[in-house]
């Protein structure tokens, strides 16, 4: 009786957060400001006093699945070199003035966007725009810098990859999911393309996409909206913008029959399983389920309470972990993933067993009307929450900027979550989980010993 009540309890907290959200409504969470600049350079300002402290945020609207044909790795290898030095500063001098002002800074590569971020205090913000505006446009590469760091991005995938049964599982199965569209490509390329990759090469993707009007400014932190604005047009604003090529993407064609990755390796110290189904996102596919699966998702692997991990880790005891996942965010189509890790001493045949009999029962049965209600509750407060951290913010609305969305629609999400209905959740899994088009992954210990 006692877990009961605390769940009950738990869930009235949930509730008043979730009626307290009705009321106020979504956009004055975050309250966004945003406007485009002369050359079509958008920008997204989102206002929080809480600490004098900002993030920077610098989104290109182009990303691994950009590269030209053979060229795999060029995205991610340029993200590496815009540290490399500009017409004015010096290889390096760029994280050298970020550090010796207190800040901390990175750079990210997706299919679909690459990202640059500074997080510093506010009143430092007019000298990164400087310093992100001015590799916007006078990127510097010469040999010295090219060559090493070549190597550095070999090194980065052997060690992601390469060295990792799990990587090595994952790139593997990517590619069987995605037999056309460029998604199939490993985010960090192939080693061989890169090894192939030229200097030219690298400039011809810069050229390409590096442009203001391909890219988002978001601001999230300790600032007004217009000095925002005021500095943006200062050092953003003289940059002329260029025609940038539309993204036009291979189609993946229809799957007609399971694909299945068996990958034995003696490294793994024990084994893992997962399940894939092409699935719908925003932008791409059947939209109008995007929102039911994320209900789905959490109502199957989100957690502690989540279907798969009672059923599955807590009362039949057969997997260390269990659970399921899906990202809507992408331009094209997307994803759905089961997953699990058996116990020690059980079959991973039989946890599959076990996992593909929920499934089943949800196919045949639908969800829990109650599950759907609380899956909600806390979807919708996790969004709160991220107001706390500056760089949660930003990220929030510049992947969805560069993937196909708005800030309408990023504004709107809790809206559309909370609309998520019963009938449309047990849709959405009739419409994705079909017999015949997954793509299963499964690695297994090997014995070392073992001849090949």
């Amino acid at each position: 009786m006692g877990h009961l009540g605390g769940a009950a309890r738990v869930g009235a907290l949930a509730a008043l957060a979730l009626v307290a959200l009705v009321q106020t409504g979504w956009a004055q969470v975050f309250n966004p400001t945003t406007f485009t600049l002369d050359n079509g350079m958008e920008v997204v300002v989102i206002e929080n006093h809480r600490a004098p402290v900002v993030t920077h945020m610098v989104w290109y609207k182009a990303g691994a699945a950009d590269e030209k044909p053979g060229k795999s790795g060029a995205a991610h290898y340029l993200e590496h070199l815009m540290f490399k030095g500009t017409k004015t500063r010096a290889p390096g001098e760029f994280s050298d003035i970020i550090a010796r002002n207190g800040g901390r800074e990175n750079a990210f590569t997706s299919y679909d966007y690459t990202g640059y971020f500074q997080t510093i205090a506010a009143d430092r913000l007019e000298l990164m725009m400087e310093l992100e505006a001015d590799r916007m446009t006078n990127l510097v590469l010469t040999e010295e810098v090219f060559e090493p760091e070549r190597l550095v991005v070999l090194e980065e995938r052997r060690q992601r990859i390469e060295s990792s049964p799990g990587g090595l599982l994952r790139e593997q199965v990517n590619a069987v999911v995605f037999q056309h569209h460029p998604y199939r490509l490993p985010l960090i390329g192939w080693a061989h393309e890169i090894e192939a990759l030229t200097m030219e090469d690298i400039f011809d993707y810069y050229r390409t996409w590096y442009a203001p009007n391909n890219a988002v400014l978001v601001v999230a932190g300790d600032v007004d909206a217009d000095d925002v604005r005021r500095l943006a047009e200062k050092h953003y604003g003289p940059i002329p913008r260029r025609d940038v090529p539309e993204r036009t993407r291979l189609t993946e064609p229809p799957q007609i029959a399971p694909r299945e990755v068996v990958l034995e390796d003696p490294r793994a110290g024990s084994p893992s399983w997962s399940r894939r189904y092409i699935a719908p996102t925003y932008s791409a596919g059947d939209s109008e389920h995007a929102y039911a699966l994320q209900v789905l998702a959490e109502v199957l692997g989100g957690g502690s309470t989540s279907v798969l991990n009672t059923s599955i880790v807590i009362e039949q005891e057969l997997a260390a972990s269990a659970g399921a996942y899906y990202d809507p965010g992408r331009l094209d189509i997307s994803t759905f993933v089961f997953f699990l890790s058996p116990r020690p001493g059980v079959d991973v045949d039989n946890a599959v067993a076990s996992l593909e009999a929920e499934v089943a029962r949800v196919l045949r049965e639908g969800v829990d009307a109650e599950a759907v209600e609380r899956a909600k509750v806390r979807m919708i407060d996790s969004a709160v929450f991220a107001q706390d951290s500056f760089q949660s913010i930003a990220r929030i609305f510049g992947s969805a900027l560069t993937s196909g969305q708005t800030v309408e629609q990023v504004e709107s999400w809790p809206d559309e979550i909370r609309a998520v209905t019963v009938d449309q959740v047990n849709a959405a899994a009739r419409a994705v989980f079909r017999e015949g088009t997954s793509t299963t992954g499964v690695l297994l210990p090997a014995d070392p010993d073992q001849e090949s």
